[in-house]
């Protein structure tokens, strides 16, 4: 097991994979480590898809693509950009040998009249299905394995939901792919002092 701040300060966005399966114990143990995120009146709102198969990765990638070109369209861009766009979250999705699909369930998270209170609520939920994922990162992380967060299923939800058959109240939130690497990436942060308010 490699240091904290190691995997914390080590961990990249991992786009390409290398042409190997991760074992499902291997995955077991990174959904595991995920649910261990800390939650919202400790409800665990998180839920996982686990997309194995080529043909259901494949169908995933193509319904996103779809939605994708069709937004793109609406918003003037040009046909070749938007091939290019949807291009590449097609291999991105299809060629990782494991997708994971983040969503949340409002099913056991508290209930207002109100919409302020519902909405604050449903926040609650969205940032504790996050701490998961970013368990799940580091997970990954840990364990040799290259991931990246793609927020897509944000704008198909329900595209992503027909495709895997998802129960009604799983809303999606994120996509994870994962995988051995098969690049190496180097990230810079911004100094600390721009995003640090000391009162």
């Amino acid at each position: 097991m490699a240091d904290l701040k190691e995997v914390i300060y080590g961990r990249r966005s991992i786009r390409r994979y290398l042409d190997r399966p991760v074992p499902r114990p291997v995955v077991e143990a990174l959904l595991d480590a995920a649910i261990w995120a800390p939650s919202a009146h400790n409800r665990q709102p998180w839920r996982f898809a686990v997309v194995e198969t080529a043909a259901c990765k494949e169908g995933l990638a193509r319904a996103m693509g779809e939605r994708l070109r069709r937004d793109l369209k609406a918003d003037g861009v040009p046909d070749d950009v938007i091939e290019k766009d949807a291009t590449r979250s097609y291999s991105r999705i299809a060629g990782a040998p494991v997708v994971i699909v983040l969503c949340l369930t409002m099913a056991d998270m508290d209930s207002y009249p109100d919409e302020r209170r519902s909405r604050n609520e449903y926040l609650m939920a969205v940032q504790s299905t996050a701490m998961a994922g970013q368990n799940l990162l580091l997970a990954a992380a840990n364990a040799g394995l290259g991931a990246c967060w793609m927020c897509a299923p944000l704008f198909a939800p329900d595209a992503v939901r027909e495709v895997l058959a998802l129960p009604a109240d799983w809303q999606p939130q994120a996509l994870l792919t994962l995988g051995y690497p098969a690049e190496q990436r180097e990230k810079m942060r911004r100094p600390l002092e721009e995003a640090v308010l000391w009162r």
